[in-house]
């Protein structure tokens, strides 16, 4: 039963987020720029914040597991999320060329005076034409997405719903930047939605590998869950917060702390739900 709740919540988690992603285009008229895009990002951030502090962490520090063991897993998490995603630049920057430090500079005194790229924008920055190296990343983004909902739902039914809620909330924005940089390399619309797709398909390999492996390291399940609190911090204050850090008329930012709050309300209301089922 926990198998099969797995594979339909990072099926929902995954693919789903891509068709909504898709659909939110249509909507906008396939513009990724605005500000439904920067709305997401918001809803996305405090479902992930809300996720992770008020379900995961709370979750992890009710079993036999040290408070201090789990700090330390949680402050090496975030570490660990930082270098990765270093690493990731770094890579990235020498697959397809840094751009020179002037140009850098521009860019960086840009965003202070309020014009920060858009998520789609600023994460895929230089992809324009590596359309297999986007889906490269977001296919190994996936997969680690599939084990921490694993980890969740070997935690309590509850808790990996609403982790399958907060991935597929924080993924939408990130798959709006994906069809926006596949439909620069291909002329197919269609084959652009496909391919990430595909890419999104592969949160349900990882959730099927992350069942077997939570299963046989039952112990350890804590660790897990503060792990994947640490993904949901990082990716939340790291990630999708500093994009929303511009400068915006007073009903602007109202509406953006508002949608933070309803991705907060979402995780509560769709946890208690849960909880009554």
């Amino acid at each position: 039963m926990t198998l099969v709740a797995i594979i339909l919540a990072t099926l929902a988690a995954g693919i789903g987020s891509v068709w909504v992603a898709a659909l939110l285009m249509g909507l906008g008229g396939n513009r990724s720029p605005g500000m439904m895009p920067q709305r997401l990002l918001s809803l996305a951030a405090g479902a992930l914040l809300a996720t992770a502090f008020m379900h995961l962490l709370p979750e992890a520090f009710e079993s036999e597991a040290g408070a201090h063991d789990l700090f330390v897993t949680l402050l090496v998490g975030l570490v660990f999320f930082f270098l990765l995603s270093k690493a990731e630049l770094w890579h990235h920057g020498h697959e397809h060329g840094a751009p020179p430090a002037h140009e850098h500079d521009h860019h960086e005194h840009h965003d202070h005076q309020g014009h920060a790229h858009d998520h789609s924008h600023g994460h895929h920055h230089g992809h324009r034409h590596g359309g297999w190296a986007v889906l490269t990343g977001d296919s190994v983004h996936c997969f680690g997405d599939g084990v921490l909902i694993a980890s969740a739902f070997m935690a309590d039914m509850r808790l990996g719903l609403i982790a399958a809620v907060s991935v597929l909330a924080h993924e939408v924005p990130h798959h709006m930047g994906d069809i926006v940089v596949l439909r620069q390399s291909s002329s197919n619309r269609r084959v652009a939605l496909i391919k990430v797709s595909m890419a999104g398909a592969v949160t349900t390999l990882g959730g099927i590998g992350g069942y077997f492996l939570v299963g046989q390291l039952q112990e350890l399940l804590p660790y897990f869950l503060a792990v994947a609190s640490s993904s949901f911090i990082y990716v939340a204050l790291a990630d999708l917060i500093p994009q929303l850090q511009k400068r915006l008329s007073a009903r602007e930012t109202v509406a953006q702390v508002g949608w933070l709050m309803l991705g907060i309300v979402l995780v509560t209301v769709v946890s208690r739900a849960a909880h009554a089922h």
